[in-house]
């Protein structure tokens, strides 16, 4: 199952793979095509942002400027359920961040997720639902719409926090939604302004 997500992705296709938050859509983010496949498939408008997801602190490097000082703080909060809001590297296209500079990441702590990304490379970290509906929980919250425009669900089971993880922004200091992983996010976030 995991190889078979990873090779849709690789080949511009899209699945739904189980995170320890919510059930997410996945395409290959450095992709433009791909990423456009996931806007449509959430009847979502450009001008909303989607995140992407990494498997590693390296491949967090790769698609983000990330100072040292900072790196050492991501350490001790990643994996987990927070998005880090943080300056994109060009290899990041336009249309993922709707034009901004910033982009979020989630490096999730979750082994089948981190499997596909592996193989894959990072994808795209949004919701596996049309923008506005509730987040699915469990593959059977995966609404008929979206199991019909993807090419695998994989099911994992119900997720582990069962609602989107907190979105730290590195570059305001500030949580800009909260969510699962809020303690450890505010824990980060002070020791951020510490450095400061």
């Amino acid at each position: 199952m995991i190889a078979s997500a990873a090779r849709f992705i690789i080949g511009g296709g899209a699945v739904v793979y189980h995170t320890e938050t919510v059930y997410g859509l996945g395409a290959n983010a450095l992709d433009e095509q791909a990423v456009m496949r996931i806007f449509l498939i959430k009847k979502r408008p450009l001008s909303r942002p989607i995140s992407l997801a990494v498997s590693s602190l390296e491949m967090l490097r790769d698609v983000a400027h990330i100072r040292d000082e900072e790196m050492r703080i991501l350490e001790e909060l990643l994996p987990g359920p927070v998005s880090i809001l943080v300056r994109k590297r060009s290899i990041v296209p336009d249309i993922l961040t709707a034009g901004s500079p910033l982009v979020s990441i989630r490096y999730p702590d979750h082994e089948s997720a981190l499997s596909i990304i592996d193989i894959a490379g990072p994808i795209t970290s949004t919701s596996a639902n049309r923008t506005g509906q509730p987040a699915p929980v469990s593959a059977k919250e995966v609404a008929e719409e979206i199991k019909e425009r993807v090419d695998l669900v994989v099911d994992g089971g119900r997720c582990q926090y069962s609602q989107p993880s907190t979105l730290l922004d590195l570059e305001g200091r500030e949580i800009i939604r909260p969510g699962a992983g809020l303690d450890r996010a505010m824990k980060a976030m002070m020791a951020m302004k510490a450095i400061e």
